[in-house]
C-alpha cells in the first residue's frame, strides 16, 4: 500500500510541544510561550521582533523558542500555528480578520493578489513525489469514487467530471448523503476512494475516511492543511496551503493541485486516452449534448 508522509510532527502537536517545553525554559521564554498558548490568533499575525516587544523579551529568545520547538525558521513556526489557528477559527472571526474596508480596488486587488500568493506557496511547496503516486493510484484503480462535502464537494465534482473525460468508472459522492457508506461498505472490491477536505473539516469526511479504510479501499486525500484530521487515514495527501484566514473558502490551490493531476493523467494514457474521448465525442455528436456552431 502506498503510503506518503506529508504531516510534519511540529505542526500535529505545536501546543503539547510548546507545553512540555515550558519546564525547560527561561523566566523570559516562559512569557513567550504562555502568550502564544493564550493568544494564537494574535500572535500568528507578528513579525520576530513585533513578538518580542509584545512579550518583553529580545529577538534572540524568540529564535531560540523557535528552534528549541523543532522548526528550521520563524516563518515554518508562524506556518505551523497559522494552521493551527485555521482549524478554530469561526465565520465571524473570518470576517473580522478578512480587512474588508478601505476603497474598492484596494479590496479587489487584495483578494486577486492574496490568490497570486497562495499559488506562489504551493510551488514552492509543492511535493512532486505525492503527485506522481497519486497519479499512480488514479490510474490503476478499477473504480473512482471521489467525494466532497460542503465547499468542497464543488472541488470533488471539479475532479470527478475531469477524470471522466480521461478514463471510466468515476463516480463523484456527496459526502453528505448517508448512503456513500452503504455505497463504500458494499463494493465488491477494494476500489480508491478520493476524499477533498477544505477547513473546517465536517466531520462526515472524516467518518467516510474511516469507512474507507476499514474496508481496505486505498485513499487519496487532497487538503489545504498538514493538520487535516483525515490525513491519519490517507495513503496519499496532497496539501495545497493557503497563506491567508479564507473567509468561507480559497479556491485556487486546490483547483490548482486537481489540474496538476490531471495534466499528469493526460500525459501518462496516451492511445488510451485518445480511444476514451474518441468514444465520449461521438456520444456527444449523436446526443447533441453540446453546442455546435455549425448546427446553429
Amino acid at each position: 500500500m502506498l503510503k506518503v508522509d506529508t504531516m510534519s510532527q511540529p505542526h500535529d502537536s505545536l501546543m503539547e510541544k510548546i507545553k512540555g517545553l515550558r519546564t525547560q525554559l527561561t523566566p523570559k521564554g516562559k512569557a513567550l510561550a504562555e502568550y502564544v498558548l493564550q493568544n494564537p490568533q494574535e500572535a500568528v499575525f507578528l513579525r520576530t521582533r513585533e513578538l518580542a516587544a509584545v512579550c518583553g523579551v529580545s529577538e534572540a529568545t524568540v529564535v531560540r523558542f523557535v528552534d528549541q520547538l523543532g522548526y528550521p525558521g520563524y516563518r515554518d513556526f508562524i506556518r505551523a500555528l497559522r494552521d493551527l489557528v485555521d482549524t478554530g477559527m469561526t465565520l465571524i472571526d473570518r470576517v473580522r480578520l478578512a480587512k474588508v474596508n478601505g476603497p474598492e480596488s484596494e479590496r479587489l486587488g487584495r483578494v486577486i493578489f492574496d490568490e497570486i500568493n497562495n499559488l506562489k506557496k504551493l510551488f514552492e511547496t509543492l511535493d512532486y513525489e505525492a503527485i506522481q503516486k497519486a497519479v499512480d493510484l488514479l490510474k490503476t484503480g478499477r473504480s473512482i469514487y471521489v467525494i466532497g462535502s460542503r465547499l468542497s464537494y464543488t472541488f470533488a465534482y471539479y475532479l470527478g467530471w475531469s477524470l471522466t473525460k480521461i478514463r471510466p468508472d468515476i463516480v463523484v459522492l456527496k459526502g453528505s448523503d448517508s448512503t456513500t457508506i452503504d455505497t463504500l461498505t458494499l463494493c465488491r472490491e477494494p476500489v480508491l476512494v478520493v476524499i477533498i477536505a477544505t477547513t473546517r473539516y465536517p466531520n462526515e469526511l472524516i467518518r467516510l475516511a474511516k469507512v474507507a479504510k476499514r474496508n481496505r479501499h486505498d485513499l487519496l486525500l487532497i487538503t489545504d492543511s498538514p493538520l487535516c484530521p483525515i490525513a491519519q487515514f490517507a495513503d496519499v495527501t496532497l496539501i495545497g496551503a493557503c497563506e491567508r484566514f479564507p473567509i468561507v473558502g480559497s479556491p485556487s490551490n486546490i483547483s490548482c493541485l486537481i489540474n496538476c493531476l490531471i495534466f499528469e493523467m493526460i500525459h501518462r494514457n496516451g492511445e488510451e486516452l485518445q480511444r476514451h474521448q474518441e468514444k465520449l465525442e461521438k456520444a456527444f455528436i449523436e446526443n447533441d449534448i453540446l453546442f455546435n456552431l455549425e448546427k446553429s
